[in-house]
């Protein structure tokens, strides 16, 4: 059926000047725009002009660590988006304990001819796993860019969110509420992630606590990653007499809180909890949850920008790109009890005289 431009112009609620721009492929069009006519044309069931058919430039791996964080899904969404935008068909691989591992579904990839892949929080970030996999996949050679975390010796890009900062941002955040007795809370430390969080903690709290190296060191705790790791670690800082914790995940702040709840503490009232990712639905939770936010949708588009220019022959730079964390302020943090204990003193009338 032919096309009418008028009926196409009044889906896209365009002119039909620009819906005739966007079927002969004229520059001069909004992306958005362009999107609309497109979109009205398969709303009227009419046939897209050869011109404008997209077809696949081919298959990129996308390989991601089990989906019960939300931060995976959030990266995944938008990395599968990205690549989809510039004409790729993403191939998404899930790992989860016990299932298939890493280098198996490199190995399913390569066999599929993938002209790229993704990792996201992979074995490159372990400083105890053996790198050399990497290695070989660029010999091949196969363009590949790594999300959070990093090694040297492998040339390739990679994109991370400044754990480093974070770690100082938490602390900041805390002491600007009046706590000093602070803990952290986060996975092991072969992981390069949890070494950057856990010296941008030793250094915020020796500037701004003063505290000692050995007194830092009782303020740590690390544990698993997930709800139940951050539940036992809280509960050995509880114990130590903390009023703030800082947490390497938002799942295991969620545990802190509970750890706290079951204790008869409230959260802020008697401890306060920052998460880290801000993953989906964190705003949502009870109390809502402070956390630093990693910038997933810009680093998400960073990584792809970097493969498909590795694809097309444009090397990109073997470097790092560190994006920012933010900091967001809810509900889990709040003024330090000894802080509100104080005011509520100085506020209080004098006591009347003996008469």
């Amino acid at each position: 059926m032919r096309a009418r431009l008028s009926d196409i112009a009044r889906q896209a609620e365009v002119s039909e000047a620009t819906v005739s721009r966007v079927l002969n492929d004229r520059p001069g069009v909004a992306t958005e725009t362009r999107q609309a006519v497109l979109t009205a044309l398969d709303v009227l069931g009419y046939e897209r002009p050869a011109r404008l058919r997209k077809r696949s430039a081919g298959l990129v791996g996308l390989v991601v660590p089990e989906l019960d964080n939300p931060i995976f899904p959030a990266f995944a969404q938008t990395i599968e988006s990205a690549l989809a935008q510039s004409g790729y068909t993403p191939v998404l691989c899930t790992q989860t304990p016990g299932g298939v591992t890493e280098d198996e579904y490199v190995e399913m990839l390569l066999d599929r001819q993938v002209a790229g892949i993704v990792f996201v929080s992979g074995l490159h970030a372990d400083t105890a796993a053996d790198h050399e996999r990497y290695r070989k996949l660029i010999a091949r050679p196969l363009p590949i860019v790594l999300i959070n975390g990093y090694a040297d010796g492998i040339e390739a890009p990679f994109v991370s969110c400044d754990d480093r900062e974070a770690g100082e941002l938490a602390v900041e955040h805390l002491v600007s509420l009046g706590h000093r007795r602070i803990g952290l809370i986060t996975g092991p430390d072969r992981f390069l992630p949890v070494q950057r969080k856990l010296a941008g903690f030793r250094a915020a709290m020796h500037r701004l606590v003063g505290a000692t190296d050995a007194e830092i060191d009782e303020l740590i705790a690390l544990s698993l990653f997930g709800v139940e790791g951050g539940k036992a670690a809280a509960n050995r800082l509880l114990d130590k007499g903390v009023t703030g914790i800082t947490c390497g995940s938002d799942l295991m702040a969620l545990g802190a809180i509970r750890a706290a709840r079951q204790r008869g503490l409230s959260v802020p009232g008697d401890v306060s909890v920052v998460g880290y990712d801000d993953s989906p639905l964190m705003a949502f939770t009870d109390p809502p949850l402070t956390t630093l936010r990693q910038p997933v949708i810009a680093m998400g588009v960073a990584a792809v920008r970097a493969l498909v220019d590795e694809i097309n022959g444009h090397a990109a730079p073997n470097s790092e790109y560190v994006f920012r964390p933010e900091l967001v302020s809810r509900g889990s943090t709040g003024i330090a009890p000894q802080v509100t204990h104080l005011a509520a003193a100085a506020a209080a009338p004098a006591a009347a005289p003996a008469s």
